[in-house]
């Protein structure tokens, strides 16, 4: 089932605004997407068009309908321009249990801005919805999105070996985990 009421949910930060991406947003999308740094470890090969842009917020909007994920577009509070995204996907009520992903322009690397994005999200997952457990699926060269997901309390549990096919390749990821009794010990 789809969130609440099918109410897009809006996360406030002291720098950010985390809220619904609409096609309004897609160049600002098509920018960081077209990003090959931004991208490499996403399994997506990097934005083209602005139509690649426009099919990742068509994906937005569907996993938010159909109740399996909710994906934020991140802006800076004080500018409406999306600069990276974060939510979750792969929701299962019946297992109490989400993905997370998240993913911020280059221009923002360094800043800050993906571990106060991802503080917003996991809050509201723990909170709001009631996740027993978050999870997060990691490349093994992605050593920045490990330490941010490490900084936040997850545990890495091992390798899921040719996990995913992406990109014409198959992929190892690091599975990492994060209970709410132990998010909320460290609250």
């Amino acid at each position: 089932m789809a969130d609440i009421a099918n109410i897009f949910p809006i996360l406030e930060t002291g720098k950010l605004r985390l809220r619904k991406v609409t096609n309004d947003d897609a160049h600002d999308l098509f920018v960081y997407l077209s990003d090959e740094k931004v991208v490499q470890h996403m399994g997506l090969p990097p934005a083209e068009e602005v139509q690649d842009a426009l099919d990742e917020i068509k994906w937005y909007q569907s996993i938010f309908e159909e109740g399996t994920g909710i994906r934020w577009g991140i802006t800076l509070e004080n500018d409406g321009r999306v600069i990276g995204s974060c939510g979750f996907l792969n929701i299962s009520s019946s297992h109490s249990r989400a993905e997370i992903g998240f993913e911020v322009s280059r221009e923002y690397w360094g800043e800050g801005v993906a571990g106060e994005a991802l503080k917003a999200v996991l809050a509201y997952g723990f909170h709001q919805r009631g996740f027993e457990r978050i999870q997060a699926l990691i490349e093994p060269a992605n050593i920045s999105s490990q330490k941010l997901v490490e900084k936040h309390g997850f545990k890495r549990e091992g390798l899921l070996r040719h996990y995913e096919y992406t990109c014409g390749k198959f992929d190892d990821l690091y599975m990492y985990s994060l209970l709410s009794g132990e998010y909320k010990k460290n609250e």
